[in-house]
């Protein structure tokens, strides 16, 4: 739309991102977080960017990822929530799957329930497992569980009964009785499969944290006086802000999610697919694999709990750099996963942090340079860097930099367990992809990792300091759409299924219609759950004729676990994708610099000073060999001894390992 503004902005721990597209120019920027009112950061930011003015116009199209729906879960902050069973099954969520977390403890502490014994109510109807009903839903019966609803007084309901992805008529009854006065979540809705206890966890989470989420974007809708806003979601595409709320569930990812999206952009311009990511902020480190496509899950979890709706695929930790540095109970230096957050931050912000973090030592290790953090619009403290660590210090014997040499080994660790994880774990041969770093820390640690993994390539992406940011702005509008299906793969009649797939296409068609999408821009992608008979977890693959699904299906089994069965293919689920492209960008070449060094530094560990470089001051395609530092306003890189580096012609930093 002409003389509108786009904006792709990452609310995260430490710092709220932001990437604004004016025609063809890309500005970024960055603003510590607000984590008791995440909106302020926000609008601070439009402030900072000379955008007030364009939001009381309405020029200002917003795609947002936001932590208000995850925090609110970690932190067990939800509403009041009522849940609605079938007569007899009340106890599903608090019996769970009985999995015990620590096997040998034969005498664990108690979890408390999702939801407490008062809140879980019965409601007398059955379906059967083929969709037939067993017991009428009465009339009596549902004006009686309206009452019971209603003198508990909650904020929000969640209806999960047997059978509802088959037949979702008493759900939908129920529901319709207490639309006006709750927020009501049914998992004929927010998750249409089979396994009831994760489409409760899932009916329940929406219902749980909606009041929440809702009341947030409410607020930001109205702060923004009513400029276009669409949400990020978990399975890297975006939602209208008008079905967030009701989608909660989906958006516990949101964040993370947008540097994948970013990740598959940067991909495409510079003709690669297969990438281990690594995002690196202030709170934590989220690792993924794209292989092709970025890769989705219905195995996620949030806190204790499963997540069965579509997220990417992804492991996250708690070393980040605001990560504290602590000594345990045997005298062993441990990094993580408290964090020292936005507010105090760590101790170099000068916010009155006084416990050590690993951005603290990175500092006192030369690699960051204290007069140009964020651009020169934030100095860092190194005497208070040096005050926080010299307790640790003492208490080990060791030198300020040993010390902080420590807490970066440590962490860089738990980041190649993050990383062995996703791709050793899963059967990837790690040396055969490309590391991608981002956020603001990433860079630092990049060479590091993609050496304890082997790895001979990375990349700093071009706005990697604020990737996700960038991601929300090329994420796909989407629907991700699931139905459970069970039967044998041998026994499908190629024509239902086809009608079937088609039916939840149309649905996930007219949402993105909704949303003023193109139709001739839409595709759809059809895939299904594949697992042997018996089994119980799933492979999801492509839609193709059953006959080669089989022969996929095996091959697929023997990688992933090493073995394939002479046994019957069943079919669990059928999944549509439906996704239309987001904001078109044509990244134009970076200004070429002088390609020299403005300074020179010392880090610990090398003899001689290290070179340090402007990334907008590079030449493209100049070759750089390390030890060297490359600055920028949201980020910084250490290109490590024995690597070479490159800016390509759309700002990328390409990494390359050399034998010394």
């Amino acid at each position: 739309m002409k003389n509108y503004h786009y904006m792709g902005i990452d609310t995260g721990g430490t710092f709220t991102d932001f990437v604004l597209l004016s025609g063809e120019k890309i500005s970024i920027h960055k603003v510590l977080s607000t984590p008791d009112d995440p909106s302020r950061a926000i609008m601070q930011g439009i402030d900072e960017l000379g955008l007030s003015e364009e939001v009381l116009k309405g020029r200002l199209v917003i795609v947002h990822g936001s932590t208000v729906a995850t925090n609110a879960a970690l932190e067990k902050k939800g509403v009041k929530t009522v849940y609605v069973a079938n007569k007899g099954l009340k106890d599903v969520l608090t019996l769970a799957r009985q999995n015990r977390p620590q096997l040998y403890n034969l005498t664990p502490d108690p979890i408390e329930p999702p939801v407490p014994e008062a809140l879980c109510l019965e409601v007398d109807c059955r379906l059967d497992f083929e969709g037939h009903e067993i017991t009428a839903l009465k009339d009596k019966d549902v004006e009686q569980l309206v009452a019971d609803i209603k003198a508990l007084n909650p904020e929000s309901v969640a209806i999960n009964l047997l059978f509802s992805f088959l037949d979702d008529r008493h759900e939908k009854r129920i529901e319709a009785e207490l639309a006006d006065l709750f927020f009501v979540s049914r998992s004929s809705f927010v998750l249409p499969e089979y396994k009831e206890y994760e489409r409760g966890i899932a009916t329940w989470l929406n219902a749980w944290l909606g009041p929440k989420v809702d009341h947030y974007l409410g607020q930001l809708v109205s702060e923004l006086h009513g400029c276009s806003v669409s949400m990020m979601q978990s399975s890297g595409g975006t939602v209208d802000v008008a079905q967030a709320a009701k989608r909660t569930v989906n958006l516990l990812l949101s964040g993370p999610a947008g540097g994948l999206a970013a990740t598959q952009f940067i991909g495409r311009m510079i003709g690669e697919s297969r990438f281990i990511t690594f995002d690196m902020g202030g709170t934590s480190t989220d690792v993924a694999l794209i292989d092709g496509g970025i890769r989705l899950t219905n195995e996620g979890r949030i806190g204790l709990w499963p997540v069965a709706v579509p997220m990417v695929d992804m492991h996250t930790i708690g070393a980040g750099g605001g990560s504290l540095g602590w000594i345990d109970g045997g005298g062993m230096l441990q990094v993580g996963p408290e964090s020292a957050g936005a507010a105090p931050g760590p101790a170099c912000y000068g916010q009155g942090g006084i416990r050590p973090t690993v951005t603290d030592a990175n500092l006192l290790l030369g690699k960051l340079r204290p007069e140009a953090f964020l651009g020169g619009s934030m100095s860092l403290d190194v005497r208070a860097a040096e005050k926080a660590i010299t307790p640790l210090a003492d208490e080990m014997n060791l030198t300020h930099q040993e010390a902080a040499l420590g807490i970066i080994s440590v962490a860089n660790e738990h980041m190649n367990r993050a990383l062995r994880a996703i791709s050793i774990q899963r059967g990837y041969d790690p040396t055969q992809f490309r590391l991608c770093c981002f956020g603001g820390a990433g860079g630092l640690h990049v060479c590091a990792l993609a050496d304890a993994m082997s790895m001979k390539k990375a990349i700093v992406p071009v706005h990697g300091g604020v990737l996700s940011a960038f991601g929300m702005l090329v994420a796909p509008h989407e629907r991700q759409l699931s139905h459970t299906n069970i039967q044998r793969l041998s026994d499908v009649d190629e024509d239902s299924l086809l009608s079937a797939f088609e039916g939840m296409a149309q649905k996930g068609r007219a949402e993105l219609e909704q949303e003023n999408v193109d139709p001739a821009e839409i595709v759809v992608k059809y895939s299904v759950d594949l697992r042997y008979l018996g089994q119980s977890f799933t492979l999801n693959l492509d839609w193709c004729s059953p006959l080669l699904l089989i022969e996929q299906f095996h091959d697929q089994h023997c990688a992933r676990y090493g073995h394939r069965m002479d046994r019957q293919v069943e079919m669990v689920n059928l999944r549509v994708s439906v996704t239309s492209p987001g904001q078109r960008l044509s990244m134009r070449p970076p200004a070429s610099g002088s390609g020299e060094p403005f300074d020179a530094v010392a880090i610990a560990g090398y003899e001689y000073p290290v070179p340090v470089y402007q990334r907008g001051a590079l030449r493209v395609d100049q070759v750089l060999v390390g030890p060297l530092l490359i600055t920028e306003k949201v980020s910084t890189t250490m290109v490590e001894k024995g690597w070479h580096v490159v800016c390509d012609s759309f700002g990328n930093l390409l990494l390359d390992r050399v034998e010394c």
